[in-house]
């Protein structure tokens, strides 16, 4: 009697055993991403130096101009943004064509608010940089770049434009067309 109760505990137990012990199976799990665009993530916005009262004496003004950057192309090859302008112009009166500067480094773009990104790192360009100025937009330059392995997600770099007035300038309400670009690589 004993041997008939002790089997069918004995059974229950050699199954939980088995069943504790079955067999781990392998998987997997895959995602594929989509390179996406390279380009503003909002449009550069105009730039608008303060009103200056002429006293004869040569004058400098500043105003920055933050530049959001968007590189969702996954490949980390870099990107690089260009400037061009035409002559500040009040009538038939002009500034010089190297009036308008950024006098050093904007610095190290910051990511966006919810972006993680791989910010720019050091710029191979020039500081002070002179926007290329002419009656007809010359060709267009370099003024900040992201090198190779930098620059992806969204980010921000601001640089700060310095204006040139010299003391024997026009009175006038004087404008200039800019146009700036963000072209891919370094």
């Amino acid at each position: 009697m004993k041997l008939r109760t002790m089997l069918p505990a004995a059974a229950v137990a050699v199954t939980s055993l088995l069943l504790a012990a079955a067999p781990a199976f392998a998987t997997s799990a895959s995602e594929t991403l989509n390179a996406g665009t390279l380009g503003f993530a909002t449009t550069p916005g105009s730039v608008t130096f303060p009103a200056t009262t002429l006293n004869g004496q040569d004058k400098t003004v500043t105003a920055s101009q933050p530049l959001d950057i968007g590189d969702a192309t996954g490949s980390g090859a870099g990107w690089n943004v260009t400037a061009t302008s035409t002559l500040f112009k009040s009538g038939t009166n002009s500034l010089s064509a190297g009036a308008t500067t950024i006098t050093s480094s904007p610095g190290t773009p910051t990511c966006d608010t919810g972006a993680t990104c791989t910010v720019g790192g050091a710029t191979n360009v020039s500081y002070p940089y002179s926007l290329p100025a002419a009656a007809t937009a010359p060709t267009a330059t370099k003024m900040f770049n992201a090198p190779a392995g930098t620059g992806m997600g969204d980010q921000t770099v601001t640089p700060t434009w310095t204006l040139a007035i010299p003391g024997n300038a026009y009175a006038g309400s004087y404008t200039s067309t800019w146009t700036v670009s963000l072209v891919s690589a370094p």
